[in-house]
């Protein structure tokens, strides 16, 4: 098999993420993601996933990272290499992009936004209501979107969208958020017996019912810290 030093050095390796978050809106919390309006050719002024290429002196994950602050200024609390998508004709020239996924939490959506200096062409959009994206980013989100449905089944990954405490009626909302249908309290406690990953705090949340204790996520706490 032989191959031409040419087309080898026309192919260039970028790095795009996809984010999920929460916002809450009129009729309950909607699962979002945030895209950013091109500026430039091809596909200008339509919207697409945040990243940029890979520099020579930096590995991937602190490519994600990177491309990450500049376009939106965000820093999720979970970060993690999704796939990697090479088909021949997804962009005018040849690029193969390493895809992340990440979990933002909703206070820091918030605070975010309140940042003077925040970019202007970022904006938070529905996963059930997206625009028409550039490239083959429309693929993109939507293998995300059906990796994180399946993931929230085995793992307790849809903690990162939660602060760093929280209760397990919250945390049981964004599954159904997450997952677009409701669940039984019964069930879903059971399926979280043994997760080793969900710490229970000294701490109760009071309300009009009787109080509910405080969790927090080992894992993600220790990852937000770093």
């Amino acid at each position: 098999m032989t191959s031409s030093l040419g087309s080898t050095d026309a192919i260039r390796v970028a790095v795009s993420t996809v984010i999920f978050s929460l916002r809450s809106c009129a009729d309950g919390d909607r699962l979002m993601l945030p895209l950013v309006r091109r500026t430039r050719d091809p596909h200008l002024d339509m919207w697409a996933l945040p990243g940029g290429w890979l520099d020579l002196s930096e590995n991937l994950d602190a490519a994600a990272s990177r491309t990450l602050i500049e376009t939106t200024a965000l820093k999720p609390s979970h970060l993690e290499q999704l796939y990697t998508f090479g088909d021949v004709d997804r962009s005018p020239t040849r690029v193969i992009s390493v895809v992340y996924w990440a979990m933002l939490r909703s206070d820091h959506v918030d605070a975010h936004r309140a940042v003077a200096d925040a970019p202007e062409n970022v904006e938070w959009f529905d996963v059930d209501a997206l625009p028409a994206l550039a490239f083959d980013h429309t693929s993109i989100v939507e293998y995300a979107l059906w990796r994180l449905r399946n993931k929230v089944g085995y793992s307790t990954i849809a903690a990162g969208l939660l602060p760093d405490e929280f209760t397990l009626t919250e945390l049981r909302e964004v599954y159904e958020t997450v997952l677009g249908r409701r669940l039984d309290p019964s069930n879903f406690r059971r399926l979280l017996e043994g997760a080793e990953e969900l710490v229970a705090t000294d701490s109760f949340r009071t309300g009009k019912h009787r109080p509910a204790r405080l969790y927090r996520h080992e894992a993600l706490s220790v990852q937000s810290d770093r």
